[in-house]
């Protein structure tokens, strides 16, 4: 959870594909962030959790704390939009139809449960723990890269065989020499008839 808007500046920039962002609608507040598990998406998330993450975020609005119920937006990181323009802290959507909302009462017994588990004294490095999870993801997809690329070598290799193959076929039918047009049994059957033929004198044509 980013305490200020520099905070929330810093998770905005570091946030990981698995998380999911908490805001109070239309009204300042502190940004929480729910870290799922790889695999799975917001719309798996148990209620009771949602319900839980909002009535933190509705805590820590300046406002929103006072009244008697608020209304939460929530959406993946990853549909977060941030510009040139914005001040620091301001985020907004990229497709407003990813968002889902939760309107939830003051809930003093969940803030307190929650708060429990806060740590004060923790001050991670958000950027150097993003970069060790797109090594670790990385790492976990290069064993699958290297069998998708060996199961498409064979295949091109097999086409570059035929394509060899065509090729000196093609080669061999271009140097290969004609035939005569004219058949074996052709032959005898003309001289036959010049021989017969009686009326054939030399230098009669």
């Amino acid at each position: 959870m980013g305490r200020d808007k520099f905070e929330n500046e810093a998770l905005i920039h570091n946030g990981w594909p698995e998380d999911l962002w908490f805001h109070v609608d239309d009204l300042s507040s502190a940004h929480v962030y729910l870290r799922l598990p790889r695999g799975e998406t917001f719309e798996s998330v148990p209620q009771e959790v949602v319900e839980e993450c909002a009535s933190l975020v509705k805590a820590n609005s300046i406002k929103g704390c006072k009244m008697s119920e608020t209304k939460i937006v929530y959406t993946p990181w990853e549909n977060l939009k941030k510009t040139a323009d914005m001040v620091v802290g301001q985020i907004g959507y990229h497709n407003h139809k990813r968002c889902k909302y939760i309107t939830v009462k003051k809930n003093n017994d969940i803030v307190k449960k929650i708060e429990k588990t806060r740590s004060e004294d923790m001050k991670p490095d958000l950027q150097a723990e993003r970069l060790a999870r797109d090594a670790e993801v990385l790492a976990e997809q290069k064993p699958r890269r290297k069998t998708q690329l060996r199961k498409k070598r064979p295949s091109s290799c097999n086409a570059r065989r035929k394509d060899t193959k065509s090729h000196t076929i093609d080669s061999l039918k271009m140097i290969r020499p004609r035939r005569r047009t004219t058949t074996p049994t052709m032959i005898p059957t003309i001289l036959c008839e010049i021989e017969d033929d009686s009326s054939f004198l030399p230098g009669s044509f």
